[in-house]
């Protein structure tokens, strides 16, 4: 064959050849497409939880006889009827600071705080209404670490209270009487409260003269 035949047909071979090498350049020079951001993350495996709730907190076991609860100031070892931890009793006495009260721990341990409720009977034993701050109400209330210090198991003191003045007795009253509703037992130093107990039972609104008589003697 001549190459003048020749030559038509190598010249269209390797116009094709071009054209093949520029389309493979082209297509590596596109970059690669990002995947499509409708495909869902994967989402993470659920947190482990325990498999049983904490613990519930134990009632104390040294709260007072016939008494039970935390011992906390909110939920003390909770006394009932005529349990009382400590004897309060007017002297018949009372002076510019007011009446004077004797106190008698009945307990088996140290205490430290006291929660006090003064009431004040007239003549016929009629409860009378305290007046303070302009509001009345029936009993005058005290609490803290309000016995100048510790008293022991069976220790009696004589005190004024900062928080029942003479300014607290109406004019009619004739008997005062007192109930501790609450105490705090001090620690081994005597410096804090290491629990509580309480009877609100001791102290209802409405209270008649002698309060809740104890059934024996303690």
């Amino acid at each position: 064959m001549s190459l003048a035949i020749q030559s038509p047909k190598c010249l269209f071979a390797l116009v094709v050849a071009t054209l093949a090498l520029g389309c493979e350049e082209e297509a590596a020079k596109k970059p690669t497409p990002a995947p499509s951001a409708s495909v869902a993350a994967v989402a993470p495996p659920p947190a482990a939880t325990s498999a049983e709730p904490p613990p519930k907190p134990k009632p104390r076991e040294d709260c007072p006889e016939g008494s039970s609860g935390m011992g906390t100031l909110a939920e003390p070892c909770l006394g009932s009827g005529a349990s009382r931890m400590m004897e309060l009793k007017y002297t018949g006495k009372t002076t510019d600071e007011g009446p004077k009260f004797s106190v008698t721990n009945k307990s088996k341990k140290p205490i430290l705080f006291g929660s006090v409720a003064a009431y004040f009977y007239d003549k016929a034993g009629k409860q009378l209404e305290v007046t303070a701050a302009g509001k009345p109400r029936p009993m005058q209330l005290c609490s803290g670490n309000i016995f100048a210090g510790v008293v022991k198991p069976d220790e009696k003191i004589f005190m004024f209270f900062s928080c029942v003045k003479k300014a607290h007795v109406p004019e009619a009253t004739v008997t005062i009487e007192g109930e501790v509703r609450t105490v705090g037992f001090a620690d081994e130093a005597g410096s804090k409260n290491e629990f509580y107990w309480s009877n609100p039972e001791l102290v209802p609104d409405a209270r008649p003269k002698g309060g809740i008589k104890s059934k024996s003697k303690k």
